[in-house]
Formats: structure tokens, sequence, C-alpha cells
């Protein structure tokens, strides 16, 4: 079987895929990050718990509420037969927002998970790149289908790989560098408000870094495609 992670041959080069490497590194880019239904999914709960607990004030029926709404998503996906790994991820993190604002008695409690998660995920995209393993190469490799050939087969899409970690987790890490302070010292209710409001615009702005990086990367190595030939040309000489 041959390593994923191999060095090429002297005159190898990288597969090119079929159509234009802008669209196929969007759709590549859409599919990976849940595109826009995804992006409903994972905003729609912190959305109610704020707009609920503008309202009335009370904690736990806004933390049950997003909880039942996240659930309530990922049952539609799973009666529909969609894919639910977008929707189980958002589950997930409403589900450990939901346990801690009813344990604490706290708005503040329901963001609080998500904030240090979002905080550990831009540190992790940045030293990723400072250490020369990009994160987002780890995540995209298996949607391109290349895996991790990037790393020694491909220097171009490392390379592409690396800057558009950067961008993700400096993007991060100043998206929390708002929000944190506003924990600490600001109103609960303001604090959601602001948090809903740079759901989206940072995650966008990531993603077209990431778009405008790889776009005009080197095109992935098919390491599948490439598998499955040496297989067959096995099966032929076998």
């Amino acid at each position: 079987m041959t390593s994923l992670d191999r060095p090429t041959t002297p005159g190898s080069a990288p597969s090119t895929p079929s159509g234009d490497q802008k669209e196929v590194t969007q759709a590549a880019l859409f599919d990976a990050f849940g595109g826009i239904r995804g992006t409903v999914e994972t905003m729609l709960p912190g959305l109610l718990f704020v707009m609920i607990y503008t309202i009335n004030k009370d904690v736990t029926m806004s933390a049950i509420a997003a909880g039942v709404v996240a659930v309530l998503l990922v049952v539609v996906r799973l009666l529909r037969k969609d894919t639910v790994k977008h929707a189980f991820s958002g589950v997930f993190g409403v589900a450990v927002g939901v346990a801690f604002a009813l344990f604490t008695g706290s708005a503040k409690g329901f963001y609080l998970p998500g904030m240090i998660y979002g905080v550990c995920l831009g540190l992790a995209f940045t030293l990723s790149a400072l250490v020369g393993f990009p994160l987002l190469g780890v995540i995209l490799g298996p949607v391109f289908k290349e895996n991790l050939s990037w790393r020694t087969r491909n220097p171009g899409r490392k390379k592409a790989y690396t800057k558009a970690s950067l961008a993700w987790g400096l993007v991060f890490l100043a998206k929390y560098a708002i929000l944190f302070p506003l924990y600490w010292w600001g109103d609960e209710t303001q604090l959601g408000w602001v948090l809903i409001a740079l759901k989206l615009p940072p995650m966008v702005l990531a993603v077209y870094f990431t778009w405008v990086f790889l776009a005009k990367a080197p095109p992935p190595i098919d390491v599948i495609a490439e598998y499955e030939a040496e297989e067959a040309a096995r099966e032929k000489r076998g």
C-alpha cells in the first residue's frame, strides 16, 4: 500500500482535478464547513437563547429552549437521512452551554464553553501554522482526497494551508479579544447579542481567505485514486 505522505518520485507531479480549480476549492469548502444550512443550524440555538433571555431574563427557559431546538435539528436531519456531522457538533456545543447555564444560573455560563473552545481553536490554528503542520491541512486533506500528501509531496499546498491556518487563528483570536472583555465587564444580554453578531462574519472572512490561498495553490494529489490505480495494477499482474 502506498504511503499517503511519501515523497514523489522524480518527474511526478500533483494530479489535476477536473473542472476549474477555484470552483473545486469552493465546492470542497462549502461541504467541509456545512454550507448555508449548517451555518443556520449552528446559529439558531444560540440566537433563540439570546432572544428568550432578552425578553424574560429566565436562564432556565432560555437554555432548555436552545437545547430542544438543537436536538430537533439533528432529528430532522436523521429523518431526512442527511449528513449529521455538522448538526451533531452543534448540538454537543449547545448541550455543554446549557449545562453550564443551568449549573451557574447565569446566561454568561451558556456562552463561556463556546468562547473557551474558540480561543483554544484560534491558538491551535496559529501554533500549527507556526510549527509547519497547519491544522487546516489536516481538516481539509480528506475533503480534497489528498489526506496528508501535501506535507511532503505538494509544498505549494502546504504553504497555502499554512497561510490559511494562520488566518483562521488570527481571526478567531481577534474575535475573542473583543468578546472576553464583554464577558468580564459587560451586561449578559449585550454579550449575547454581540456574540451572535460576531458568529458569522469572522467565519466568512476566514473561509474567504482559505479559498483565496487554496485557489491559487497547486491542485491536490488524489491519493485515493493513486491507491486504487495501484491496487488495480497489482490485481492485473497477479
